[in-house]
């Protein structure tokens, strides 16, 4: 039910007001609450006058004094208290439009709605917007909110999303800008068609807009096996990888002496497919866009390097590390820090091909259940299996599940009990791996 509470916030306002789970927020001040979004907006008065519809059906209006920003404690049960608005895109490069047949639902959605970039992060394209909306996210300061560019160039940008409003997101984003909205970008980056001089370009119109447009985020398109009727599209090789990251180093020097900031950052696997060295974490200013895959790796050389010294040398222990194909060797150096440490500890580490999207898929973050269970079947696997928690879904339509799904809808639970295995879920830029280990260590 729409804006139904969830749960009160113990010695919050809302818990001194009597009010109670299973609530409903109608108004605040006489306007309709009808997503997060107003509600986040109009609950930082001082004074509120609040219309709520108790369980019973009793319409209560209560009066709160309270100071400027002050939250009345109340978690809804949907988190953005509305459905999602649709993206009507047609872009050449969606992931979306890859998915096998057969799964749930959800995972066909397209969301392309402010609200979401502002809670979760997700990006938007800005083509979905009426006018009310884009002077909504000015009026309300939803701020940061992440935005997929792909082109600045009008003509291409109509063509790759293929849809006939996309060509003014320049002048959308100039307007964000001048009404102090903060920006992050992203560009998903296709060899051919918005690479090279087309990317050059659109880094450097972003960059007019900077600071307001705090980051550029590049990365590769991926191309599942399940294409079929849709635009063909090549990947980047070893040969154009190199040429990318070489032309975006050169605006890169440009913008740190301009600056002090590189502004625009290639994903790391720009760097693993090309044979290239990953820039130091300075690079990355604080790994901001970690989410992205851009500076993962440095993220979890430095973590690792960190934490290491705190790892127990006299317990003992196995455990199976699963992997993507793309950071493999990576994670097979972390094995060999581990084990250089402590002797008594024995790690392998499974690479799981992904048959589920295409083995041109190689990132961890797509792995599926399927594909996990029916590669471990077929190895020995150790005591404890340690999965980076990148490989769960995350989404509103998630909000009510308790459980931990991975894409093709089975849970960790599934897992463990397929696999005879306890699976373990591990911060997927290796914080807390060190503290897994120990923590499952025995000694004899």
């Amino acid at each position: 039910m729409k804006n139904e509470i969830k749960e009160i916030v113990p010695g919050s306002i809302a818990e001194e007001v009597e009010l109670e789970v299973g609530d409903r927020l109608l108004s605040i001040n006489g306007n309709d609450v009808k997503d997060i979004i107003d509600y986040k907006y109009l609950v930082t008065d001082e004074e509120l006058v609040i219309e709520v519809e108790k369980k019973d059906g009793e319409i209560w209006e209560i009066e709160i004094e309270k100071d400027y920003d002050e939250d009345l404690g109340l978690i809804f049960k949907e988190g953005i208290l509305d459905k999602p608005m649709s993206c009507h895109n047609k872009c050449i490069f969606c992931f979306i439009d890859q998915n096998p047949k057969g799964m749930r639902n959800t995972l066909y959605f397209k969301d392309d709605d402010s609200r979401l970039s502002f809670l979760q992060g997700n990006f938007l394209t800005l083509t979905n917007m009426k006018e009310e909306e884009i002077e909504r996210i000015i009026k309300y300061k939803i701020s940061p909110i992440n935005v997929s560019v792909h082109t600045t160039n009008p003509e291409l940008r109509v063509e790759m999303l293929k849809n006939r409003f996309a060509g003014n997101i320049y002048d959308i984003l100039k307007r964000l800008a001048a009404g102090g909205i903060e920006i992050n970008t992203q560009v998903v980056c296709c060899p051919g068609i918005n690479d090279g001089k087309e990317l050059q370009r659109t880094i450097e119109d972003l960059y007019e807009i900077y600071p307001n447009v705090k980051s550029v985020a590049v990365v590769p398109i991926g191309v599942t096996k399940h294409r079929q009727g849709l635009t063909i599209l090549k990947t980047f090789t070893k040969d154009t990888s190199l040429k990318q990251i070489e032309e975006v180093e050169e605006l890169q020097k440009k913008y740190v002496k301009e600056s002090g900031s590189p502004f625009v950052r290639l994903s790391d696997e720009f760097y693993i497919v090309a044979g290239r060295e990953l820039p130091g974490p300075d690079h990355y200013e604080g790994f901001k866009q970690i989410e992205d895959g851009i500076g993962m790796v440095t993220l979890l050389r430095d973590t690792i390097n960190a934490t290491i010294t705190e790892l127990k040398e006299s317990g003992k222990g196995t455990f199976t590390f699963v992997t993507g194909a793309l950071v493999y060797p990576e994670i097979l150096k972390i094995k060999e820090i581990i084990e250089g440490k402590n002797p008594n500890i024995k790690i392998s580490v499974e690479m799981i091909p992904n048959k589920f999207f295409g083995e041109t898929i190689t990132v961890t973050g797509l792995l599926t259940g399927t594909d996990i269970v029916n590669t471990l079947k077929e190895r020995e696997v150790n005591e404890f299996v340690i999965l980076p928690n990148n490989i769960i879904r995350k989404g509103y339509e998630l909000a009510d599940n308790d459980e931990l799904i991975l894409l093709d809808d089975y849970t960790i639970g599934d897992l463990s009990k397929e696999l005879n295995r306890k699976v373990i879920l591990c911060d997927y830029t290796g914080d807390d791996l060190i503290s897994i280990i120990n923590e499952h260590l025995r000694e004899d």
